[in-house]
């Protein structure tokens, strides 16, 4: 359950962070047998705003690349698997631009970025990475220059603003740190409130999962200051609006509005956009109770829920 629930936040958090900078694809399937990278970014635009932006992250994404997340620790033959994922996505480049009669340099090739928890002595001198000071922050570990490969030990990142997008990512003390700076961003941060309602649903997910393991105990505490700021400030959101309206039920209206305001990014975190269709099920489900609504939503699929939360035609 940890293991696909990271891949899906992963994948929905940088995403979120990276879109705006460049061309970004989730679960892409390359050639040969089925495989899925799971990031693959190309940067377009200007890369000042984006390292500014992004810090390390950004840095990393200054050039085609792979981010391949893990909640533990790769083994071996996992970070091959990454590899061997590269590389045919590679192949696959080469030869379109072939029949393109196009010409792929080397530096054209993606460039791949394992995010870890964080990384073994071991693990990182058997594929003969070393660290590069001059030009990164400790813990991002180089294979020789044509792996082009990187293991990331995020728990070795330093504490600073640079390094703060890829700590979330991380494990124990490291994430619940980085959440905490993360809640503590201004409000007028770009990507604050959008990462706080997805690290939110992922709480959610774990919660309502009825085989919680101890691991999934831990993420749920670390996860759980993103979810209360979240719920407070969309519930303070609704509670404005019905203050607004000058009228005497205005408290009632307004709590009303932020549990709308929380099932509408509840079914925009699972469905994408909230169009007609979707808007109208929002109702219905806010006379549920939170757990029952959050266990709808996030198991069912869009036209299972649509369908039961249909008003009968006359």
């Amino acid at each position: 359950m940890t293991r696909l629930a990271h891949d899906q936040l992963a994948k929905q958090y940088l995403q979120e962070l990276l879109s705006e900078w460049g061309q970004l694809q989730t679960s892409y399937d390359i050639a040969s047998e089925v495989r899925q990278i799971d990031v693959w970014f190309v940067p377009t635009g200007a890369a000042s705003a984006r390292d500014e932006t992004l810090g390390l992250l950004g840095q990393m994404a200054a050039t085609a690349c792979v981010f391949e997340p893990f909640r533990n620790q790769p083994s071996p033959g996992e970070v091959r698997n990454c590899q061997l994922k590269l590389y045919v996505l590679h192949g696959d480049l080469v030869r379109s631009a072939r029949r393109d009669n196009r010409t792929l340099a080397e530096a054209d090739l993606p460039y791949l970025w394992i995010l870890s928890p964080s990384c073994s002595a071991r693990l990182i001198a058997g594929f003969g990475a070393t660290e590069k000071l001059e030009s990164w922050e400790p813990g991002v570990y180089l294979m020789p220059e044509f792996h082009k490969t990187a293991l990331v030990a995020i728990n070795q990142l330093p504490v600073n603003q640079n390094t703060l997008w890829l700590r979330v990512l991380g494990r124990g003390a490291t994430q619940e740190q980085a959440i905490a700076e993360l809640v503590a961003l201004p409000e007028e941060n770009v990507h604050r409130r959008q990462l706080l309602e997805i690290l939110a649903n992922w709480r959610i997910n774990l919660e309502i999962n009825q085989n919680v393991s101890d691991e999934d105990k831990e993420l749920i505490m670390n996860l759980s200051p993103a979810y209360l700021r979240w719920r407070e400030e969309t519930l303070q959101e609704g509670l404005q609006t019905g203050l607004q309206t000058g009228r005497q039920e205005g408290l009632q209206e307004g709590l009303q509005e932020g549990q709308r305001l929380m099932v509408e990014s509840m079914l925009a975190a699972r469905f994408g956009a909230v169009d007609e269709e979707l808007s109208q099920i929002i109702t219905p489900l806010m006379q549920l109770d939170a757990r029952e609504r959050a266990l709808l939503i996030l198991q069912l699929s869009r036209s299972e829920l649509v369908a039961r939360f249909r008003e009968p035609s006359n």
